[in-house]
Order: C-alpha cells, then structure tokens, then sequence
C-alpha cells in the first residue's frame, strides 16, 4: 500500500510535533486555547495520509472519551455560580458545565493529533528513528520492537487454543468459566516463544556490545523539520489567541 504525506514522514518527528501540541494545552485549561487548536488541527489533519473512513474508526475512541471525561467533570468538577443539581457527591453548577466544556474540547485537541499521527507510524521505522537519532540504547530499542511485534501473534495463538478446545469436545460451554484456563495456557505460550525469540536474537548478535549497523538509515530532514514547526506553530498559536482573550490560566495558579 502506498502512502503519502505525513505517513512518509520520521515517525520521531511525528511524536515531537504531538508531544509540542499535548504539553503546551496542558498547561492551561481555558477554552480559547483548546477551541484555537482544535479548529487549526481539524484544518491539517486532512493531509495526514488517512482515509476518512481508516479517519474515523482510528479516533473513535477518542470522540467517545471526550465526552464521557467531560460528563465527569461536570458531575464531579469544583461547583461555582447556580447550583442545577446537588446530590451526594454529584454538584452540576454553572462552573462544572463550563470546565466539563473545556475539558472535552481539550481532550479532543490533545488526542487527535497524537492518534492520527501514530496511526501512520511503523513500529520499526520508529525504532529506528530512536536508536539512530535519538541514541537510545539498541538492545532497549530492539527488544521492544520484537516484543511489540509479538502482540500480534497473541491473538491468534488465543484463537488458535480456543479452536484446539473446541476441537477436543472442551469449550462447549462455559465460556467465562474456562477463561483462566486459557489465559495461563496462553501465559505458557508466551513465555515460551519470548525465550525462543531470545535465543535467536542472541544467536544473531541482538546483544553484542560493539557497534550496530542498520539496514534502514533514519533520515531527518526537512518535512520533519516542517512538521515539528508546524505543530509548535500551532501550539504558540492557541497560547497567543488565549492570552490575547485574557482566558489564559495557568494550570499551577
């Protein structure tokens, strides 16, 4: 499959331009900032390399969290201004509903980014960005990556002990009964590929203390350069538009 415009680009790079934007609307909480942000990000995420639909199902869970956290907030935030509901712990006034508004436009304007850029990251691109630009230490590096690659297979080692059950007349019924059952087999399973895996590394030189050579150079150039100043352009935006309102507030204060 080929890809295209912010997919092709250092996935380091993708993780500097999204931590930029998540630090800098985490240190306030005001509405300008994250409706700033959010309204620019809905306006370049289009050319983040995604389909709609691949769009949509990938920051599902993020349209769904943001106003589950925002029904939180105005449940349980700090009361202030006319009282709607008192119950127990349950206080909806004027102030919740305010900050229950804000908190679930921040979530949005932190979350989005951050998912659409990591949908278009590959797992070893982004080890290879870290060992080679970041310098982070390659046997860290790579036994993440193996053990990331790894996820996968447990899905199907589950479907495959569940079918083998099925097979021996054993998971007929009582699904939630047998489901320790098979989480120690797949336990046992996982072990034993992790040590395989293991030695194949060591057999292959994984864990040699001389220098590595790689077989993708990381290249850091100028799209990721632009990216980067992208999203701190971003993020010194919602701060400028926030403090020209007067609505910035720091979130120690």
């Amino acid at each position: 499959m080929r890809r295209h415009g912010v997919a092709t680009i250092n996935p380091v790079a993708k993780v500097a331009a999204s931590l930029l934007i998540a630090l800098t609307l985490a240190l306030s909480v005001d509405a300008a900032s994250a409706l700033t942000a959010l309204a620019l990000e809905l306006a370049v995420l289009p050319f983040a390399g995604l389909r709609w639909g691949a769009f949509w199902r990938r920051t599902a869970a993020v349209w769904i969290a943001a106003p589950l956290a925002g029904i939180t907030v105005a449940l349980y935030g700090r009361a202030s201004g006319h009282v709607y509901l008192d119950w127990l712990f349950v206080h909806v006034t004027d102030g919740s509903l305010r900050l229950a508004a804000i908190t679930a436009v921040r979530v949005l304007a932190i979350a989005l980014p951050a998912v659409v850029l990591f949908a278009t990251v590959d797992a070893t691109e982004f080890a290879d960005g870290l060992a080679q630009l970041l310098r982070l230490p390659a046997r860290f590096v790579l036994g993440a990556l193996a053990a990331l690659r790894l996820v996968g297979l447990m899905r199907d080692d589950w479907q495959a002990l569940e079918l083998a059950r099925r097979a021996r007349g054993v998971a007929d019924r009582g699904r939630v009964r047998r489901l320790p059952g098979l989480a120690f087999a797949l336990f046992v399973l996982s072990i034993r590929r992790g040590s395989a895996l293991a030695t194949a590394m060591e057999a292959r030189g994984f864990g040699g203390d001389g220098p590595r050579t790689w077989a993708r150079p990381s290249r850091f150039g100028g799209r990721e350069v632009l990216l980067i100043l992208v999203g701190a352009a971003l993020a010194a935006t919602a701060v400028v538009v926030a403090v020209a309102t007067g609505q910035w507030v720091f979130i120690a204060s």
